[in-house]
């Protein structure tokens, strides 16, 4: 087995780019040398390929009893024809299915690449350290009993984690169900399950073992070529950050797959993914939905926000493509793994039955994709040979009679089309036509035509035929449908600009810090009113002019020297909604509607009122809004949305990951439905929308400014012909841990 891999050189030296040191004898693996693909970001190809590529394997734990886990793991190494060394560890056995056995790890002579550790729990510390005086670069270990069973457990693992990396390996689990690589070099498949997937190009990591079982199954049944696999389990050492950046390099695989119930490090998994996405499709399935539920309304912004959301502009962000079932994760899979990426979203039809083909239109003006408007010559060709009945416009119906040569010849006149991105061809067998060589027909056309992806409809109970093995092949058309638009969108994504985080030079980080920090002597929490202001002023959104009055007198005062008119509002923590606490007064012109509108207002509020806010009126303009929050998970996020009391009723927003960047804004903006109130909805007069992107950015810097702030709601945003007003502004603060 050929070490380095094709195309990645050994580094000289005692020290990889990253910075661990491999000659001080604490990790000293001589079949994995120098090499490192980091440039000194911390991550070793070599770290994670003793568990691919292993030379020797020992199984800790294996069993005379079949049916045992560790037999079956031992047995499945056997059976796949394992190419290395394959050493049973048991405390007695002299043999274990005709292979020589031994006590401990350490008395295995020669070196061990690779552990799998399937003990009763209370076993897996003394392992371990058997296994790291050996020593062994890459650990399994299958047994469960540990984090995700009680805090006893949890500092277990943990304690066993310090050990591993203190000696330079890495560990796979605990509580994981093992990993396989079908590379005929290698023939591993360190796992329990009675599943040997076919060989092919794409990678899989899951954190649900029980699930891993059933697609591995499912992978086999719709003959999905699998390049390796790995359960992850607790996820105590290796994360799917580190497996991305694996198969990033893995020359074997081109599509990567990903199961996901929580994330580790979002931040780097978003810088990871954005770089293999450009070159490798990411497909994943994020559980917990349901579970994600709804913030204390503390904010606007809070109250708008969800994990899940967040989870969605991640993916986004980092052009990964999210898929909502298992199903739909293969579909998509099958899709990528055999067809070119769409280079839009025009779709046309082919059909031999007119129901299919309008259910397949249904189908993807529902998931955004568009029905192709066939060219003139396209429709000439399919009417030189189609009967008179048929249907030539998208979808084209060629009747039930429609034998395999017309399928063939309507399929290559459809990809020559220059406005069609993509076909989908639907085959309900009639009596008279063989689904083979419909099959064979298809796989065909589209291997001989322009590089534009093709999925096929066969709509019978059983599968489609082998001669469609290139090209994915979906039971109905709306499965079809949807891994199309998830595809295409991905390939849009790929062709967008990358965007750049904008630096600005004006934004007051002194004043800003100096606001921050003056707020957290006192212990945090919210900001006054003028505090607030004055952030964001710093920031570089402008905020009216106004004053913070503690009585009528005051108020009025501060009226007279603002100019009239003006806004009353009454300000206190638990007055989010000012509109609903009847908080706030409009358009007061004289001293007289200000100091009956400030009286009215301490009358009714009393102690739920921190003060009198008095602002200059602003005018016009199209009201949006503006925050960000801190999420324990994802950090900050920044949304935008419409805003005024729309905010609430139509819960119209966007959300990025900071740092947001020019593309990321604009997006944002364009995916609200309140965007037209900026276009000059119904002949009003358009607002400065490039003042509102232009807010987003500077509220995305001044969160990385001052990480301390927890929530912040600007809202309602005034976006004016000219610039843009925070005529509400709230923010909360937090010292960082």
């Amino acid at each position: 087995m050929p070490w380095p891999p094709p195309g990645i050189g050994r580094r000289a030296g005692k020290k990889q780019a990253c910075g661990r040191d491999i000659s001080s004898g604490v990790r000293n693996f001589s079949r994995w040398p120098s090499l490192c693909i980091c440039g000194g970001g911390g991550f070793c190809l070599a770290d994670l390929t003793p568990f691919f590529e292993p030379a020797s394997v020992a199984v800790v734990g294996a069993s005379r009893e079949r049916n045992k886990i560790g037999s079956e793991i031992l047995h499945n190494l056997v059976a796949t024809g394992f190419t290395g060394t394959l050493v049973p560890v048991h405390p007695s056995a002299e043999t274990i299915q005709g292979l020589k056995a031994y006590p401990r790890v350490a008395d295995i002579p020669g070196t061990v690449d690779l552990a799998v550790i399937v003990v009763p729990s209370a076993q897996v510390p003394a392992a371990v350290d058997d296994c790291l005086a050996k020593p062994v670069p890459a650990i399994c270990i299958i047994s469960a009993g540990f984090g995700e069973c009680s805090e006893e457990g949890r500092a277990i693992e943990r304690e066993m984690v310090r050990k591993i990396r203190s000696a330079g390996s890495r560990l796979i689990g605990p509580n994981c169900m093992g990993l396989l690589n079908t590379d005929p070099r290698v023939a591993l498949n360190a796992t329990f399950s009675p599943v040997y997937p076919p060989a092919g190009g794409v990678a899989m990591s899951t954190q649900s073992g029980a699930l891993g079982l059933a697609i591995l199954d499912y992978t086999r049944q719709l003959n999905i070529g699998i390049s390796s696999f790995v359960s992850v389990g607790n996820k105590a050492d290796v994360s799917g950050n580190d497996l991305l950046q694996y198969w990033e390099h893995d020359p074997r695989t081109a599509v990567i797959l990903l199961y996901l119930e929580s994330f580790g490090n979002p931040s780097k998994f978003s810088h990871i993914a954005r770089r293999i996405s450009r070159t490798k499709p990411i497909v994943a399935l994020k559980s917990g939905r349901s579970t994600a539920g709804a913030r204390a309304a503390a904010s606007h912004t809070g109250a708008l926000a969800s994990s899940d959301d967040f989870v969605d502009a991640l993916f986004h962000q980092a052009g990964v493509i999210r898929t909502d079932t298992v199903t739909e994760l293969f579909d998509v899979a099958t899709l990528l793994s055999r067809q070119p990426v769409p280079q839009g979203r025009r779709v046309a039809i082919l059909t031999n039955a007119g129901g299919p083909g309008i259910l397949a239109a249904d189908a993807c003006l529902a998931h955004g994709l568009v029905a192709a408007e066939l060219s003139v010559d396209t429709k000439a060709g399919l009417r030189a040979f189609l009967p008179a009945a048929a249907a030539v416009n998208n979808p084209v119906d060629m009747l039930a009679s429609a034998p395999p040569e017309h399928y063939r010849r309507a399929m290559r006149l459809m990809l020559a089309d220059p406005q069609v991105d993509s076909v989908i061809a639907i085959f309900i067998p009639p009596l008279i036509t063989s689904a083979d060589d419909v099959a064979t027909a298809i796989a065909e056309s589209a291997a001989q035509g322009p590089a534009k992806p093709v999925a096929g409809v066969f709509m019978r109970s059983h599968a489609a035929p082998e001669s469609l093995a290139a090209v994915p092949c979906y039971a109905f058309p709306e499965p079809a449908a949807i891994a199309l638009s998830r595809v295409a969108s991905y390939g849009e994504w790929k062709r967008r600009p990358q965007g750049e985080v904008v630096s600005f030079t004006d934004i007051q980080g002194g004043i800003a810090r100096a606001v921050i920090d003056t707020a957290l002597r006192r212990g945090g929490g919210w900001l006054t009113a003028v505090e607030a202001n004055a952030l964001v002023t710093a920031a570089g959104i402008a905020t009216p002019r106004s004053h913070l009055a503690a009585s009528v007198d005051e108020a009025v005062e501060a009226a007279v020297k603002l100019g009239m008119p003006v806004a009353v509002k009454a300000v206190g923590a638990a007055l989010l909604h000012k509109t609903e606490h009847r908080a706030l007064r409009l358009n007061l012109d004289t001293k007289a509607a200000v100091r009956a509108a400030a009286a009215e207002l301490t009358r009714s509020l009393g102690d739920r009122m921190d003060g009198l806010l008095v602002q200059r009126m602003v005018r016009g303009g199209a009201e949006m809004m503006i925050g960000a929050i801190n999420d324990a998970t994802f950090g900050h996020v920044v949304v935008c949305g419409s805003g005024g009391v729309l905010v609430d009723l139509l819960a119209d927003s966007a959300c990025r990951l900071h740092p947001v960047t020019d593309q990321d804004a604009g997006e944002m903006v364009d995916a609200l439905k309140g965007v037209r109130l900026l276009r000059g909805f119904r002949g009003a007069e358009p607002a400065d929308e490039a003042a509102f992107r232009d807010a987003i950015l500077r509220i995305s810097a001044l969160v990385g400014l001052c990480p301390e702030i927890q929530e912040l709601d600007l809202n309602p945003v005034k976006v004016l012909p000219g610039g843009v007003s925070a005529i509400d502004v709230r923010v909360r603060v937090e010292a960082k841990p």
